[in-house]
């Protein structure tokens, strides 16, 4: 497997667990009853709970782009050792993101956001090159 399926792979499961985290968070808040519910009406989640809710639908968003760069990269044979390296770095700001969210670190949010961003856009461009 290459490096940047490898960090596909492990970004994927990096979701998983946030979602696990998330729902686990979630049902604490609202109890099992409504968590089992059909959620017919939104339920506004708060703390800790909102926030990896928020940090897991920004990980679905920066996934879709991350994983159509690493299939264009891997599919066209461009891998290289910057992609491999950007394809690190992406999985390393998304890990780091996490904890970021969660516990509201200003301004490094945005900045571990923006690493996980321009991997994600490098390899993008470098697969048209």
């Amino acid at each position: 497997m290459t490096p940047e399926l490898t960090a596909l792979t492990l970004a994927a499961l990096l979701q998983v667990l946030q979602f696990a985290a998330y729902s686990i968070t979630a049902q604490l808040q609202v109890g099992t009853k409504k968590a089992l519910g059909p959620r017919d009406t939104p339920v506004q989640l708060t703390g800790k709970a909102g926030r990896l809710q928020r940090a897991m639908n920004n990980h679905f968003e920066g996934l879709i782009l991350f994983g159509i760069a690493v299939m264009v990269i891997t599919y066209s044979g461009q891998g290289t050792g910057m992609t491999a390296i950007a394809s690190a770095l992406y999985l390393a700001a998304r890990v780091l993101y996490v904890p970021a969210y969660v516990f509201g670190w200003v301004p490094w949010r945005s900045v571990i956001w923006a690493v996980g961003f321009l991997s994600t856009l490098y390899l993008l461009l470098t697969a048209l090159m």
